[in-house]
């Protein structure tokens, strides 16, 4: 395939260098087919008016509007020296001021007459509570046509409103996309042809054309359903192409031995299996034994028992003969499956030691911060195969680390790895290791198909018996102080009933995260510094909870502290946890029964859920306070209501990703590089990934090369460039 010079050109020849520098720095855009791919957000009719009262929930964003002007008025200060000219914009309903200072108001002033229309771009912003547009660039909309007709085709003109920047506002990228849009005939379809035609869709370069400049609302329709459709196939091509891959590799088939540890671990647990951990381990087990490597993502509500699914996994590769390492984002969460995983196991966890199991195996703790003699014998047991099964962090990564035989890999919380650790991990094997990846944050199956597209998917959503619900309450700080009085009472009454709190911060509060030069003069909570941890820990050992044993944890502790404070809370010695997020997965401390969440609306709600599960682990019923200072009609508060009113983490995650407004679900937190779904909604857009997933499979058993489809080649390397390609490879 030749390259196409017009499209793969840097933009700095077709619209000069600084036009082509603001659109890369800004909007990430570098040649002309990135530009045809900048769709619009959406289209304004010349006749008709954006609706104002949306600003509110777009505070500090830049926005383009269109409005007609109420009136326009200039006001002397200073003495007469200084001008400033307020213009009120409306749309029939709602108002909103624009002002414009100094020199510079006679041109606005002479341009926006009341009555005319414009559209505007500028960040909104709030002053005396009331919203406004300080120095907005502005666009007039005059009819420049004479006869009736003519002027009423141009009220009915769409005009696309682009995601734009302060330095280059919508009316400006929409030249820039006029300069490129005649090179659109050189764009290479990726869609086969039989598929295009048997599902109706249009040929690329007649969408491209529509999105940019459409004529109808159909001719906006046609198009999206086509560019859709190239981004859900072109990714779901990607992650067939890695599922093929992953199916022709070789890898040891790991089956427990009869009799064996996992026989022996089962016998000896207190309670019996639940059937989704039934359901789920038999799919494991499955898996394991085929001779090319799992790649099994396990998904489970918080509490519903992964660990102990991942643990009996790990136990049947031992069995085999091979180990199982555990990597976990964080030294607190390493520790923590440590000590959990050798209660569980007793005996079977002390292999080769004194009054351990024959059938036993050593399970060893690796993280960096541990001291060099208990490294040394870590590594020493590793290497040796004395050790099956291992739990440590990134340190399990280091080169030095040698295995016997690792058979599985167990990531947990796989949002927090980077692509390049998982894959280290895994090069460690003599043969491609067996992969587990958990995660307690539940996808929706959209999301599973297209960020986790290469791996086959498990669902825990069944908690163990005992388990007690968790009552979630959002407590509105500013608006009723002695509702968080009460909260603070409610604590002292579960500490007096024997049980454990824990108080959760967004901020540490230490030399290192000192807000003063974020915050503002102004006491709102919007703009003050997050609440933090060394703050809120003092307030409370001196007020409310005076006379409790409170302690801190946080991230930025030293680690041997750190744990040395979580063992002081398990035990039951610390009655009031203040931390940071740093508790937010795996701590299980069963007579937890409450947590306040300071600053709730600080966090995702999917976060929100997964720092709730660490309370109500016991007999005893869980309580999350969910206090915040925001007020009541705000979309933060909406949010904690929404935590508020259930426990189901699928539709949470549902509702986090519907307010998020649609991110890239593959990169960012994948691979950190640019989006690659501009149209595709992920959890609108259901249907098309499903159907799009079923034909990507059919092509690429067809092709795995895409020899036959080299248009679809160049697609995937124009839409996973280099990075993201390596991400898909990296599995």
């Amino acid at each position: 395939m030749e390259d196409v010079p017009a499209l793969d050109e840097d933009l700095k020849k077709t619209l000069g260098p600084a036009t082509a520098k603001v659109l890369a720095e800004q909007l990430g855009l570098h040649t002309a087919l990135d530009l045809l791919h900048h769709y619009p957000r959406r289209y304004a009719e010349r006749g008709e008016l954006t609706s104002l009262a949306e600003l509110a929930d777009q505070i500090d964003e830049h926005v383009t509007v269109v409005a007609q002007v109420a009136d326009a008025r200039i006001l002397t200060f200073n003495g007469g020296r200084g001008k400033r000219l307020e213009v009120t914009i409306t749309d029939g309903s709602g108002r909103l001021q624009l002002v414009f200072f100094g020199a510079g108001v006679h041109k606005p002033h002479k341009d926006l007459l009341p009555g005319s229309r414009a559209m505007f771009a500028g960040k909104v912003s709030k002053f005396n509570h009331k919203l406004q547009l300080a120095h907005p660039a502005y666009e007039p909309l005059g009819a420049d046509a004479s006869d009736r007709d003519a002027a009423t085709a141009f009220a009915g003109q769409l005009i696309p409103i682009y995601p734009a920047c302060a330095k280059l506002e919508s009316w400006k990228i929409a030249k820039c996309v006029d300069a490129v849009l005649p090179g659109v005939q050189e764009a290479v379809d990726p869609l086969p042809a039989a598929l295009r035609e048997g599902r109706g869709l249009v040929p690329l370069t007649e969408a491209l054309l529509k999105i940019h400049r459409p004529a109808t609302k159909a001719d906006i329709e046609d198009a999206r359903q086509r560019l859709k459709w190239d981004e859900a196939f072109v990714l779901q091509v990607a992650l067939a192409r890695r599922r093929h891959a992953d199916s022709q590799l070789p890898a040891v088939p790991r089956r427990p031995a009869p009799g064996g540890l996992l026989d022996s671990f089962d016998a000896k647990l207190p309670f019996t299996l639940t059937e989704g951990q039934r359901t789920v381990s038999k799919e494991i087990f499955d898996d394991l034994s085929t001779s090319h490597p799992m790649h099994r993502l396990l998904q489970g509500e918080v509490g519903s028992g992964k660990t102990l699914v991942a643990l009996r996994a790990m136990l049947a590769v031992v069995d085999s003969g091979g180990q199982a390492a555990m990597l976990a984002p964080t030294e607190v969460l390493a520790q923590q499956h440590h000590r959990s995983i050798t209660e569980m196991m007793g005996e079977l966890a002390e292999g080769g030691m004194l009054g351990g199991s024959d059938q036993g195996t050593k399970v060893v703790l690796l993280t960096g911060s541990m001291g060099m003699p208990a490294r040394r014998r870590a590594l020493l047991d590793l290497v040796t195969g004395e050790a099956g099964i291992v739990i440590g962090t990134h340190a399990l990564i280091e080169d030095k680390v040698q295995f016997h035989d690792l058979g599985l890999v167990v990531v947990d919380e796989q949002h927090r790895f980077g692509v390049e650790q998982r894959d280290a991990l895994r090069s460690k094997g003599k043969q491609p290791p067996h992969l587990l990846v958990m995660t307690a944050t539940p996808i929706p199956r959209t999301v599973a198909m297209t960020v986790f597209g290469d791996l086959e998917t498990s669902v825990l959503d069944q908690l163990p018996a005992g388990r007690s619900p968790i009552a979630t309450h959002v407590v509105p700080a500013k608006d009723k102080p002695h509702f968080l009085a009460r909260a603070w009472e409610r604590v002292r009454e579960e500490v007096g009933n024997g049980h454990q709190a824990y108080v959760v911060c967004p901020r540490i509060g230490d030399a290192e995260d000192d807000p003063k030069k974020k915050a503002s003069a102004e006491d709102d909570a919007e703009k003050r510094p997050p609440l933090a941890v060394l703050d809120i820990a003092e307030q409370l050992t001196r007020g409310p909870l005076a006379g409790l044993s409170v302690e801190v944890l946080h991230g930025r502790m030293d680690p041997a502290d750190k744990d040395a404070v979580m063992r002081r809370f398990a035990a039951g010695e610390v009655k009031v946890l203040v931390a940071t997020t740093v508790i937010e997965v795996g701590v299980n401390v069963p007579n937890s029964t409450v947590m306040v969440i300071m600053d709730a609306d600080r966090f995702g709600v999917s976060q929100l859920h997964q720092l709730r599960g660490r309370v109500g682990r016991g007999s005893a019923p869980g309580l999350c306070l969910l206090v915040s200072e925001m007020h009541e009609a705000s979309p933060a508060r909406a949010r904690l209501a929404a935590v508020a009113a259930t426990l189901d983490g699928f539709e949470l995650s549902r509702i986090d990703l519907e307010q998020r407004r649609e991110g890239d679900v593959l990169g960012q937190a994948q691979s950190g590089v640019r989006s690659s779904l501009r149209m595709l909604a992920v959890i609108e857009d259901e249907e098309v990934i499903a159907q799009a997933r079923e034909e990507a499979t059919r092509v690429v058993a067809d092709d795995p090369e895409l020899e036959r489809l080299p248009g679809l080649r160049t697609a995937l390397d124009a839409l996973l460039d280099t990075e993201r390609e390596q991400y898909l490879e990296k599995g």
